[in-house]
């Protein structure tokens, strides 16, 4: 049985990892290479390492602190923010990234995800999907959450990986930061679309949590979270326990 991933998410704005609510008013926490460093040693399964403002900001990448944290880490890294154009895709995967995490990019380009499939394979290729509640629809934000697309999310998470992207990184904004479980709903929904490994994002307060999320979405490949990481609320080899004690295949 496939093993389910834990993995924690560095959110870099100018340098410093922070951590908001709902994708807003945003706290520093540390160094992203002496965290990176730390989860690397602890018992992550993998890594994300977003620079969130870049896409606002219309820069690229800050790829300094990026070589450094990658240099650091010894477990598949994931990376993404400003990623508009297969360049993007490959500067970022020579300064030490495993895969890379498009979202604001491909909804401005929406052939971006199969060029790059294409280039660097399928296994390279990330879709992020930021996600929030409108009406009765599930929409995708841009821009770090501060843009309504007007994409209903489902279709469009089945067209990024009809056009190759190899893996979905499932942000939900109306659990983002709560620590009151994660988007159980949306998840089902978006594990039942596609055929590719789905990591929740968003939500998670607890050890139970991530128990009920496996519980409940036996189809999602992965938890990811921040805060209860960064904080010490969670600690990922007493999580790790829980989850092997209840059942979930994990890697210990």
């Amino acid at each position: 049985m496939i093993t389910k991933r834990i993995i924690p998410c560095l959110d870099v704005k100018n340098g410093r990892v922070v951590k908001g609510i709902n994708f807003k008013n945003t706290n520093d926490v540390a160094s992203p290479v002496e965290l990176a460093k730390f989860y690397s040693e602890c018992g992550a399964d993998e890594l994300v390492f977003y620079d969130i403002t870049a896409s606002f900001e219309e820069r690229k990448l800050f790829t300094d602190i990026l070589r450094e944290t990658a240099a650091n880490v010894f477990i598949p890294l994931t990376v993404g923010g400003g990623i508009n154009s297969v360049e993007d895709f490959d500067r970022v995967l020579k300064c030490g990234a495993d895969k890379v995490s498009c979202n604001s990019g491909a909804i401005r380009d929406p052939k971006l995800i199969g060029r790059a499939a294409k280039l660097y394979g399928n296994q390279c290729v990330v879709i992020s999907a930021d996600v929030k509640r409108v009406g009765d629809d599930f929409r995708v934000f841009a821009k770090g959450g501060r843009e309504d697309t007007g994409l209903s999310a489902i279709p469009w998470i089945k067209y990024c990986v009809s056009e190759g992207a190899g893996e979905v990184v499932l942000n939900s904004i109306d659990t983002d930061g709560v620590k009151k479980g994660f988007d159980i709903e949306l998840l089902r929904l978006v594990t039942d679309a596609v055929d590719v490994p789905v990591i929740a994002s968003g939500g998670a307060g607890s050890v139970n949590d991530f128990i009920d999320l496996f519980r409940e979405v036996p189809d999602v490949s992965a938890g990811l979270a921040a805060s209860v990481f960064h904080f010490g609320e969670v600690k990922i080899s007493e999580l790790k326990e829980e989850m092997r004690r209840n059942g979930i295949p994990v890697r210990l």
